[in-house]
């Protein structure tokens, strides 16, 4: 019997991925369901499960620290919004990766994985593990994955126009599309450029370089217009200041 541990700071796709794994392979045990770094560790130590399925991005302990601490004692699957750590390299080590939002024919594959790899010890992955840390804490993000249907596409930042938050998820609106995403509009905030990238309002977030003018509307707040899309967007007053020397 595999026993397996789910942490992801996201209720709605943590049960999401419950449910497949469930449907995919009836005879993993679930033995707990996590939403931030310390709980998981709380919870590994309590059940000692076989695989991991850790985000990279949580509260508290990220999926990285988690990894570290557990060393070689379970399979490791990452969960990540992007590429920005190094998805290339999870191979090198992790049983796999998966992307949000969830694709069901990529999880099964890595379930293949996981069950191919369970008779081996666990990888070591200390040093894949240093190397994503740095990249975590060093370097500015540069593209962003979506899912369109089966195909995974790579949107580089030079090319989003701005991020809207829509709900639960966050728009990625360049020139000519729009995608979503689940990475919350803070943590994007703090991995985008602030010499290109602004927040201009407590859901927006703007390239720079895509503002074709700036202008007072009637109600006395700025209106930004942009240089490829037809709507204009609205800049609150906490960040008007902003755009005084435009």
């Amino acid at each position: 019997m595999t026993t397996a541990l789910i942490a992801e700071d996201e209720p709605v796709l943590a049960a999401e991925i419950r449910e497949e794994l469930q449907h995919l392979w009836p005879g993993l045990v679930i033995c707990a369901t996590v939403h931030d770094g310390n709980e998981a560790l709380r919870e590994i130590e309590r059940h000692r499960p076989q695989v991991l399925f850790l985000d990279v991005k949580m509260p508290g302990l990220t999926g990285i620290e988690v990894a570290r601490a557990m060393g070689t004692r379970a399979h490791v699957v990452f969960i990540t919004a992007f590429d920005q750590y190094a998805v290339q390299a999870f191979e090198e080590g992790a049983v796999d990766y998966l992307l949000k939002p969830l694709d069901p024919a990529r999880l099964a594959r890595a379930l293949r994985r996981v069950q191919e790899r369970l008779a081996m010890p666990p990888a070591d992955m200390s040093g894949l593990l240093d190397q994503l840390q740095r990249r975590a804490t060093s370097d500015r993000l540069r593209w962003i994955t979506v899912l369109r249907g089966a195909d995974i596409h790579l949107i580089t930042v030079e090319d989003v126009c701005y991020f809207r938050a829509d709900n639960k998820y966050i728009a990625v609106v360049t020139a000519d599309s729009e995608s979503l995403i689940t990475t919350p509009l803070k943590e994007l905030a703090e991995r985008l450029d602030p010499g290109m990238f602004w927040q201009i309002h407590r859901g927006v977030i703007v390239n720079i370089n895509a503002i074709k003018s700036v202008r007072r509307a009637l109600g006395g707040h700025l209106e930004l217009r942009l240089k490829q899309r037809p709507e204009t967007l609205r800049v609150s007053a906490a960040y008007a200041h902003l755009f005084k020397h435009m």
